[in-house]
């Protein structure tokens, strides 16, 4: 039997290098929990203290030997590193560990592939892999042709072969950015008879697993995807959404969440989608009040906003997962202000899951939607985008 087929199937190592930086995940939690995500098993972690990088093997020779030594005694087939890496390194480092090297951007390509339902978040998903494949190709053309069985394929071509790749990745960029700019002209379309309309827009934002759909569910009483775990929505459902005090008609999206170090192809790939918060009269910032790193989880999506043109769209905080809070924990008051970026922001605090404090939420949104002239008021809650409207219902 060899070695590999000896290993245990999705057995991987975590390996995260500390660089002295602020909100280093010393436990490499985060990296776990997006592992897990992508259906593997971590068995062991190992971290690594150093000034730089390696240019060679990016933890250095004798790191990377500890690392070979976990890799065999767990039978792990994979190792993934909570940093980038550079295709030199990962492939110094296969040689040395003699198993497949990944890093935290492919680790987070891999689960949007498997997440993604809806055309446009699929054609999406697949621009971004091919743009992370043009600039690492140690050697997996095939991983683009097949079903995920394991995190990529092994072996590596000859020179020529990769020359081979590069331009079929090329083209494949290509024939990928022509048949999403078509899906995107039609969600522009979309978004232009809702701004005829006038009417008023809420996206909501925040990092993953925060409790967006639950919320979303909570508010529309729909049934848009939603579980504990990383990335469960990608695809972009929008409702109306009937605020009955106000007697207002206003539109609400729930978007893919954010996380630290979030792949830069993927939010240039994700733009159209993302539009929708960019596009927004309103933002829904959902926090998990439950978590203690949420003052880092919430700089980070004030991050990508930046990235992405939205900072200067009003925010509302909504401070989800009330119900996960023990009584030291909550709030005294249910609404408050606090500061984000030098900003005094509105906060609420409330439970989609309980339903504690989702009233107050609707109260508030429908105060905003009054100050906004030209907010319409027809019949309650009907779908505006779902499957072969350019946007699905799917995960949170």
């Amino acid at each position: 039997m060899s070695e590999l087929n000896s290993r245990k199937d999705g057995a991987v190592v975590l390996v995260g290098v500390d660089f002295g930086l602020p909100h280093f995940d010393g436990e490499l939690e985060e990296l776990g929990l997006l592992a897990q995500t992508a259906g593997l098993a971590p068995v062991a972690r190992l971290v690594a203290k150093r000034k730089a990088p390696d240019a060679a093997l990016f933890v250095g020779s004798g790191k990377a030997s500890e690392i070979r030594e976990l890799a065999e005694l767990h039978g792990a087939s994979e190792v993934i590193f909570d940093q980038a890496l550079s295709p030199a390194q990962q492939r110094n480092l296969e040689r040395h560990l003699g198993v497949a090297v990944y890093d935290r951007t492919f680790l987070i390509l891999e689960i949007f592939a498997q997440r993604a339902r809806s055309h446009e978040g699929k054609l999406q998903v697949e621009l971004a892999r091919l743009q992370y494949l043009s600039t690492h190709l140690v050697r997996r053309w095939s991983h683009l042709e097949r079903q995920r069985g394991g995190i990529g394929a092994r072996g590596g071509p000859g020179e020529t072969q990769i020359e081979l790749d590069r331009r079929m990745i090329g083209d494949a960029i290509r024939r990928t950015r022509e048949r999403l700019a078509k899906v995107q002209r039609q969600r522009s379309t979309q978004r232009r008879q809702r701004e005829r309309r006038d009417t008023f827009n809420i996206s909501l934002v925040g990092y993953t697993n925060a409790g967006k759909s639950s919320l979303f569910n909570a508010l529309v009483k729909a049934r848009a995807y939603a579980a504990d775990q990383l990335f469960a929505t990608l695809d972009t459902t929008t409702r109306h959404l009937y605020l009955g005090d106000a007697r207002r008609k206003v539109s609400i999206s729930d978007t893919v969440g954010f996380i630290r170090e979030l792949p830069h192809g993927l939010i240039d790939a994700f733009k159209a989608t993302l539009q929708e918060a960019v596009d927004a009269d309103l933002l829904l910032h959902v926090v998990d009040a439950s978590n203690p790193h949420h003052p880092e989880q919430m700089a980070e999506v004030q991050s990508v906003l930046k990235e992405i043109g939205a900072d200067s769209v009003p925010q509302l905080l909504v401070f989800n997962k009330l119900d996960a809070l023990d009584d030291t924990q909550r709030p005294l008051s249910l609404a408050d202000e606090i500061e984000v970026d030098g900003v005094q922001m509105p906060r609420l605090f409330l439970s989609a899951h309980s339903g504690e404090g989702v009233a107050a939420l609707r109260a508030e949104l429908g105060r905003r939607a009054l100050s906004v002239d030209g907010a319409m008021t027809p019949e309650p809650d009907a779908e505006l985008h779902g499957p072969g409207g350019g946007l699905a219902q799917s995960p949170h």
